[in-house]
């Protein structure tokens, strides 16, 4: 049995992964899908200052709380920055890391330094719709219960020591008809890399709709 802790993307709470904890659970494993602070239903605790660093915390807490270990850490989105910085912070914490079409940040990059020039102007859209301190979801496509994200956490730029290189279960899924994806860089920089274990899936961005039984047996097999 291993323990898998999801952490979703922009926007997005516990709920984007009920199919994938479902599916976990299923197959006998201990699932902790995690909502971050000041995002949907947590959305009430927004404010300016709920950056990057806090949704790390919110991760590094419950793997203490839970006293887990030898963790598979799954992160959609914008939640493989905080997978990032999860690892960093306590990697012998973490057996696996498994990025769903997510951002793999290097030192000091952050979210919005990472995106293409299209979402660099969505963000600024959703900000400023937001009054400057959450980006506000403007896509009708999204689900209702996708509200606000702080702004904060997707201009700070992570600091990352190298120490989350002992976790060597790396894997990364690529979604190839996510349109105007900002991904790419990422995908081809990960694609040739030994260290990686990459996945293309012929879907868009939404891989718990587009993509379920997929991503439950890379999920599966990441738990080694």
């Amino acid at each position: 049995m291993a323990s898998y802790v999801l952490v979703p993307g922009m926007l997005h709470g516990a709920w984007w992964y009920r199919p994938l904890t479902e599916g976990l659970r299923a197959a006998g494993h201990e699932v902790y899908p995690v909502t971050l602070t000041g995002v949907s239903e947590r959305g009430h605790l927004n404010n300016a200052v709920v950056d990057l660093d806090t949704h790390v915390q919110d991760v590094v807490g419950l793997l203490e709380a839970e006293r887990l270990t030898d963790v598979v850490l799954v992160g959609h989105s914008y939640g493989g920055m905080v997978l990032s910085g999860v690892a960093d912070r306590v990697p012998e914490r973490v057996g696996a890391l498994v990025y769903a079409d997510a951002f793999v940040p290097r030192d000091g990059e952050s979210a919005y330094r990472i995106v293409n020039e299209v979402w660099k102007q969505r963000y600024l859209a959703g900000a400023a719709a937001g009054g400057g301190v959450t980006v506000v979801g403007s896509n009708p496509a999204l689900d209702p219960r996708a509200t606000v994200h702080p702004v904060a956490s997707l201009l700070q730029p992570i600091a990352l020591t190298g120490a989350a290189d002992a976790v060597t279960r790396r894997v990364y899924i690529h979604a190839e008809r996510f349109e105007d994806s900002p991904l790419l860089e990422t995908f081809d920089r990960l694609r040739d890399d030994p260290a990686w274990t990459v996945h293309t899936l012929p879907v868009g961005h939404d891989l718990i709709r587009e993509a379920p039984e997929e991503f439950l047996k890379i999920a599966l097999t990441a738990a080694g």
